[in-house]
């Protein structure tokens, strides 16, 4: 398949999350092309078996690979954690995933190496971002994971910077700052949204990284090096596919993405 810079990004998750991906790739590329698939019939995918998952996850990558994209992101932690192989095994673009990105970026921002990790309870008993983190700095890291399981239906329900959001945080949090952590992962995509109230119960001495933002400049880095960055030559595309509810997405959806969603699709895999 020949590769050209006006083909669209594909992005998927397993719901609503990866939104949050699409938001910090938009504002990274702005001028690029953009299909999401979120598998919002199938969420959640953390209480699934690794090969459910990996169908899954390739099911959606030939849906999007159908749609002549030049790059795949995935977006969702738990399809990183154990289905990357097999959507690169089926790929002819390159095809990139949170954790890696996550784990890069808090290793070139730790000045103590001290990492925190938050994440949902199967994304943490993956040990996928110790394992990135190891992959790429072997040297003495220390890191402390936390599973944050009333993260994701908080945001949903839009309680950004609600009391008990705060609780809640302050809760989890404490014990990371207890190991004097210097950069914190926020290991699911759920969690951007909760940046601001995270850095207030942290403080400034902790750094925070955005996968989100992470894959962003590493989907700018790589098309820039392949020369596929879309020129920006009239308003781009962006087009979202879901599995089911689309009214329900649309409403969390906009919230996530921080714009009006457009052209929403529904469609059976």
């Amino acid at each position: 398949m020949r590769l050209s810079a006006t083909s669209p990004i594909g992005i998927f998750d397993s719901g609503i999350g990866g939104l949050t991906v699409v938001r910090a790739v938009m504002e990274r590329l702005p001028f690029e092309n953009i299909v999401y698939f979120g598998d919002t019939a199938r969420v959640p995918y953390g209480v699934k078996s690794a090969d459910t998952v990996a169908k899954f996850a390739q099911e959606i990558a030939r849906f999007l690979l159908d749609q002549d994209v030049k790059m795949l992101i995935i977006a969702c932690n738990t399809m990183a954690a154990v289905a990357l192989d097999a959507v690169r095994e089926m790929s002819d673009v390159p095809v990139l995933e949170v954790i890696d990105a996550g784990a890069r970026t808090a290793i070139a921002r730790t000045q103590t190496k001290r990492i925190g990790i938050i994440g949902t309870p199967s994304t943490i008993a993956s040990g996928a971002y110790p394992a990135a983190i190891k992959r790429h700095e072997n040297n003495g890291v220390f890191l402390a994971e936390r599973a944050c399981p009333l993260f994701v239906p908080l945001v949903e329900e839009g309680w950004l910077d609600h009391s008990v959001t705060r609780l809640t945080a302050q809760e989890y949090l404490n014990p990371l700052l207890a190991q004097n952590i210097d950069t914190l992962i926020l290991g699911c995509t759920h969690y951007p949204l909760l940046k601001p109230l995270l850095g207030s119960v942290l403080g400034p001495g902790v750094s925070l990284v955005d996968s989100a933002e992470a894959i962003a400049l590493r989907a700018s880095a790589l098309l820039t090096e392949m020369n596929l960055k879309n020129p920006g030559t009239g308003e781009p595309r962006h087009v979202f596919h879901v599995t089911d509810v689309p009214q329900r997405f649309q409403e969390i959806g906009e919230r996530f993405l921080g714009r009006p969603l457009g052209d929403v699709r529904v469609e059976n895999l």
